[in-house]
């Protein structure tokens, strides 16, 4: 159906792609892995419409084209939904899935015919919305399933899926993936990026692997290729296995971050936390369970109406800016909405902190030192990337690096990461919980939220899991599994 030859595209003296092809064939789940940096955003750009390339073609149906931007792409069946979220957090959730012209009656949308169209894809995708709410109210993970309703409702023959499951939790995306089969199974050529490699071997019929801008693994069946194989053909070498942390050791006069019968209207009820220097603490939970909130109340931004929050310096935060002069890092996935200044150059993101938030460097440090300071920091993270490119230049991976840049050029206390490998590859994967490893090792206190359960297991010396506001499990050493973290969160055994 779509087929892509000999792609190439630059950005000054970086090639992203070197003669790429691909080929999607209707009634297929063709997945597209490869690290952080390999040319997996390029190509869908290219192919959606956003970016032209430098070299090669594009055929549909035999015939070539050149779409002029990603609105010309969809006109002619080539839908997308990035991994970088574009929905209008003031508009409702009608409003997002018809942006370029809802049905009218009379020269007037007509809700109840936008509604009847809309309602069907929403039902597929499980999503019980009021269509009237703004969609900057919805949490993160129902956000990403309206983009992908907005997608389908552009009958698509071409629907390019990138990192559709990063934000959601494993009931919704097991769904979206029966959903992604029989979109599949109508006739659509589905392109599917994700980073979770289980899944791809789950959900897709071939597969592609990029490294370094060029295709080392063309269109191979998914029954023929192990998990082994495919990770050793992303990274150029097998991959180390996962070591989990060792036991925290224990330190019980020393600094903490704790939480004494703390509750926040609708979100903690009476809730006491301690996370010690050294240890790396996870907080787990279904959507709406509590668990997030612990990470607002940390960070300053839920003031809890009854019990205390105390940091490492002794402080209670008051505010989101206090928390941060307190030492406290919040590093999260949404890096678009929350994590990055996406127009601005990287030097400037990974400085923003320490020079904004904490004064650092007095009001006008020189550029130069802010720059080379920025460089050691990239440079230890291991980001693709020239300092001085603006952050929207960067893959996701890279991105989310920079995120954590930012912080810890801010010499931080106490860690606060909210799924901090959301929409990352499995080498960067590695690379970070590494980092966060040596920096619990040097006595920061961690909090980690995440809706990846097996990062729970591979990062953290214990977890929390949190129901209705409360937490109703802890598991720790032969109990902390992936089946028993499933099973606490979804038992429904919470106080009540």
């Amino acid at each position: 159906m779509l087929v892509a030859s000999g792609l190439v595209k630059r950005y000054g003296g970086v090639t992203a792609l070197d003669g790429v092809g691909i080929a999607l064939e209707a009634g297929e789940v063709h997945a597209l892995v490869g690290e952080n940096g390999a040319g997996k955003s390029t190509l869908v750009k290219i192919i959606s419409g956003v970016v032209r390339p430098g070299g090669g073609t594009i055929e549909l149906d035999g015939r070539p084209v050149r779409f002029a931007d990603a609105r010309q792409a969809a006109r002619q069946g080539v839908a997308i939904v990035s991994q970088e979220l574009m929905i209008y957090d003031d508009l409702t959730v009608l409003e997002n899935l018809f942006p370029y012209g809802a049905p009218r009656r009379g020269g007037l949308v007509s809700a109840r015919e936008t509604r009847r169209l809309a309602q069907p894809v929403l039902d597929e995708l499980g999503l019980d919305l009021d269509p009237r709410v703004k969609a900057g109210e919805l949490p993160l993970a129902d956000r990403q399933l309206l983009e992908i309703c907005r997608a389908l409702l552009q009958d698509p023959r071409v629907l390019i899926l990138d990192e559709p499951t990063s934000a959601l939790p494993r009931a919704a995306a097991d769904r979206l993936a029966g959903v992604t089969r029989r979109l599949a199974g109508r006739g659509l050529a589905v392109l599917y990026i994700s980073h979770f490699l289980e899944e791809v071997m789950r959900v897709a019929t071939r597969v592609t692997v990029l490294r370094d801008g060029r295709v080392v693994l063309p269109g191979a069946p998914v029954a023929d290729v192990g998990l082994d194989s495919l990770v050793t053909a992303m990274l150029g070498q097998p991959a180390r296995e996962a070591i989990p942390p060792a036991a925290a050791p224990p330190r019980p006069g020393g600094a903490a971050v704790s939480l004494t019968g703390v509750t926040v209207p609708g979100r903690l009820r009476e809730v006491s936390v301690r996370a010690a220097a050294g240890e790396i603490v996870g907080l787990a939970g279904l959507q709406g369970s509590g668990h997030l909130a612990v990470l607002d109340a940390v960070c300053g931004r839920a003031r809890p109406s009854a019990g205390t929050v105390r940091l490492p310096d002794g402080r209670s935060p008051r505010s989101a800016r206090q928390a941060v002069t307190s030492g406290v890092a919040f590093i999260t996935g949404d890096r678009k909405g929350r994590g990055l200044m996406l127009d601005k150059p990287l030097w400037e993101n990974v400085t923003s902190v320490s020079w904004l938030g904490q004064g650092r460097g007095g009001p006008m440090p020189r550029r130069s030192r802010l720059v080379e300071r920025s460089r050691g920091h990239l440079d230890r993270l291991r980001v693709r990337g020239e300092v001085r490119a603006k952050a929207s230049d960067l893959s996701g991976g890279n991105q989310q690096k920079v995120v954590l840049a930012k912080w810890l050029d801010a010499a931080p206390a106490v860690l606060a990461l909210d799924d901090p490998t959301r929409g990352v590859d499995v080498g960067a994967r590695t690379e970070l919980h590494d980092i966060v490893r040596g920096l619990a090792a040097d006595g920061k206190v961690v909090l980690i939220a995440s809706t990846d359960l097996a990062e729970l297991v591979e990062l953290c010396h214990r977890v929390l899991v949190f129901q209705r506001g409360r937490v109703v499990d802890e598991l720790a050493g032969d109990r902390l599994t992936e089946a028993e973290l499933s099973l606490a969160m979804n038992a429904g055994f919470a106080a009540t």
